[in-house]
């Protein structure tokens, strides 16, 4: 996560996210009614493959809609830890409609393999790609920039996908002009066969940043390394250990143990992890935070796993 997204509001990160898949929708919805009518004129297999890429476009957009409304919702009774795992849990689902419609585009490139289909008006397929290249790299601007700000796992998958999408337009539009150059009905669907694959890789990689989230994974390690230093940057902290981290959605999850003078009172133990936890909270606003006070050198019960 970005310092810049650490910082930003709860407010803020949610009205950006929305923005984000509201952009998202629009974008797909306009270049599936394009491209429908560019493949219904051409009847390229690899156009038919960007159109496909786009239908799940629109139905990855708006399923996000209602995941990011879910994942910025409050933390309520049945979920105390907030709602912030329906992002990865849509990226997960989004990595299956990717993979899903690169199934698809293989069956069909095979079907034009084994039975070569003439490209039309291919004018009119390159003047449809050049226009989706345009407002899909202006699309990616503002995702990038969503997710230098939120860190939105669910904002960063749909902007891979769409980076996919780039490479794709741009395969589209050389296969376009390669079938006319060459004359050779093969072309067409072999870029199809490609792309398809292209989209498998984009899956998996979406799929596994999901899985990270899901799975508790920690948080970076120069993230742990900038917590730990906030917390030595105290100077009644003499050590701290036992930290532990962990992401969902744009919230992070942050336990660690302080050692402190082992003679001192109470109440001043107690007042050095506010200090420490306010500190904390001033670079990342949207973690929940549970410290720990410990005797210096005092031996205590550790958990059976690796400690770092």
């Amino acid at each position: 996560m970005s310092e810049a997204a650490s910082k930003a509001s709860t407010e803020q990160i949610g009205a950006l996210m929305r923005r984000a898949t509201y952009g998202s929708l629009a974008v797909a919805l306009i270049l599936v009614a394009v491209k429908l009518a560019a493949w219904f004129a051409t009847g390229s297999v690899s156009l038919l493959s960007s159109l496909i890429d786009s239908l799940l476009d629109g139905v990855a957009a708006a399923v996000n809609l209602l995941a990011v409304r879910q994942a910025l919702a409050p933390p309520d009774r049945e979920h105390r830890f907030g709602h912030g795992k329906a992002e990865p849990l849509a990226s997960l689902g989004q990595s299956a409609f990717i993979a899903g419609s690169a199934v698809l585009l293989l069956v069909q490139a095979m079907a034009h393999l084994l039975n070569p289909v003439p490209v039309e008006h291919v004018v009119a397929g390159l003047a449809v790609m050049g226009f989706a290249i345009v407002v899909t790299f202006l699309l990616l601007g503002y995702q990038r920039f969503v997710v230098r700000r939120t860190g939105s796992v669910l904002i960063g998958a749909d902007a891979f996908h769409y980076r996919a999408d780039l490479v794709l337009n741009l395969a589209v539009i050389v296969s376009l002009l390669l079938t006319v150059w060459l004359g050779s009905p093969y072309i067409d669907p072999v870029f199809g066969g490609l792309i398809a694959f292209w989209i498998i890789y984009g899956a998996w990689g979406v799929a596994m940043g999901a899985i990270t989230q899901l799975m508790d994974h920690e948080l970076p390690d120069e993230e742990r390394a900038r917590i730990r230093a906030i917390a030595l940057s105290h100077a009644e902290v003499r050590a701290v250990h036992d930290l532990k981290t962990r992401a969902a959605g744009p919230n992070s999850f942050i336990q660690v143990h302080l050692e402190m003078d082992g003679a001192m009172a109470l109440a001043d133990a107690h007042r050095i992890a506010d200090e420490v936890e306010k500190l904390i909270l001033e670079a990342y606003p949207r973690a929940e935070i549970i410290i720990h006070q410990d005797p210096e050198g005092v031996e205590e019960p550790r958990a059976a796993y690796p400690a770092r």
